[in-house]
C-alpha cells in the first residue's frame, strides 16, 4: 500500500463497531446498494417499505468475537500500520480525504465539518435507521456519517467482478465523502419517486457528481502527506471499482436483467467517466458544483 510510513494517523475519525451486537431489526436507508435487500423482500412477498418494522428477516451477524474487538486507537497510529492492516488503511484514507476537503473548503471561504466513518459487521444502528451490510457503503445525512461493512469488498469482487485492491477501497470511501461534501454545500439530492430514477435522473446526477469529487481527491491525495505515491495500478483499481458498481452491472447480478428506467446510480460507463473527470482535472468546478463561490 502507498502510505507514508511516518505519517501520523487519527483514528478518532473512525467509529469501530465491528464485533458489537446490534439487534435483528433491519431497515433501508442511505445511498448504498439497497436494491439487494429490496429484491430479497420482493421475492419473499414483503413490501420493502415495511422493512423498518420487521424483526427476524435477516439475523445480525459479526465477523469478530467479543475477545477480538479491534482497538484502532492502539493499532493504527502510523502510515506503516496503514500499509500493514486493512482497517488501518481505512483510517489513513479517511484522514487523507478529510484533510484535503478541509483545506479545499478553507481555500474557498467555507468551513469543513468532519464526518465519522462507522465500521460495522452485519448490521448496526444509524440515524437513518438500521443498516445491513448487504446495503453496501452509504452516507447518512441525518448524522453526517459514512457506514461501511468491510465484507462489502469481498462481495464487490465475487459478485460484481471487480479486481479489488486497496485503492478500490479508497475510491469507495472518497465517493461516500463526496456525498458529505454535497451535503455541506447543500447539493445532496434527496428526491424520491419515479422522477428520481433513470439514466438522466437527479439521483444518478448526484451519484456521478460524488464520483467526480472522489476523483478530485485522488488527484490531490499525495499532497495531504498521508500517501507517499499512487501507482497506475492503483488508479486502475479505483476505475475498475467505479465501473463495477454501475447499475447495469449490479442489476443482472441481483435481478437477472437490466432496467435503465430504475437506475439510481448510473451505468458503468457513466460512473467511470465521472471519476475520470475528477482524476484528470483535479478541479472541483469540473464536477459542476453550483454555489461553491461564497
Amino acid at each position: 500500500m502507498p502510505f507514508n510510513e511516518k505519517s501520523r494517523l487519527d483514528p478518532s475519525q473512525i467509529q469501530d463497531r465491528r464485533g458489537r451486537s446490534t439487534g435483528k431489526t433491519i431497515a433501508i436507508g442511505g445511498g448504498g446498494i439497497g436494491i439487494i435487500i429490496v429484491i430479497v423482500a420482493l421475492l419473499l412477498g414483503v413490501n420493502p417499505g415495511d422493512l423498518t418494522n420487521m424483526t427476524g428477516l435477516l439475523p445480525s451477524t459479526s465477523d469478530l468475537s467479543a475477545g477480538e474487538i479491534s482497538d484502532l486507537v492502539a493499532e493504527c497510529q502510523t502510515g506503516a500500520d496503514a500499509n500493514a492492516r486493512e482497517d488501518c488503511a481505512i483510517v489513513g484514507y479517511v484522514n487523507s480525504i478529510q484533510a484535503f476537503w478541509s483545506d479545499e473548503f478553507a481555500n474557498h471561504g467555507f468551513e469543513y465539518t468532519p464526518s465519522q466513518t462507522v465500521l460495522f459487521s452485519g448490521a448496526t444502528q444509524a440515524a437513518c435507521g438500521f443498516a445491513y451490510g448487504a446495503m453496501g457503503p452509504f452516507y447518512c445525512p441525518s448524522d453526517q456519517s459514512v457506514y461501511l461493512d468491510l465484507a462489502f469488498f469481498d462481495e464487490l469482487q465475487t459478485r460484481y467482478g471487480a479486481q479489488g485492491g486497496s485503492f478500490a477501497v479508497a475510491y469507495i470511501l472518497a465517493h461516500e465523502y463526496g456525498h458529505h461534501v454535497q451535503d455541506l454545500l447543500g447539493l445532496l439530492n434527496t428526491a424520491s419517486g419515479s422522477s428520481s430514477r433513470g439514466p438522466l435522473s437527479t439521483s444518478v446526477y448526484t451519484e456521478l457528481q460524488a464520483d467526480c469529487l472522489a476523483g478530485i481527491w485522488v488527484y490531490h491525495a499525495v499532497e495531504t502527506g498521508y500517501l507517499a505515491y499512487i501507482t497506475q495500478e492503483e488508479i486502475a483499481q479505483s476505475l475498475d471499482a467505479a465501473a463495477s458498481v454501475g447499475d447495469d452491472r449490479i442489476q443482472p447480478a441481483t435481478q437477472g436483467y437490466v432496467s435503465p428506467e430504475t437506475w439510481t446510480h448510473g451505468s458503468s460507463d457513466q460512473r467511470l467517466s465521472a471519476l475520470e473527470d475528477g482524476l484528470q482535472s483535479g478541479d472541483i468546478n469540473t464536477c459542476e458544483t453550483p454555489g461553491w463561490t461564497p
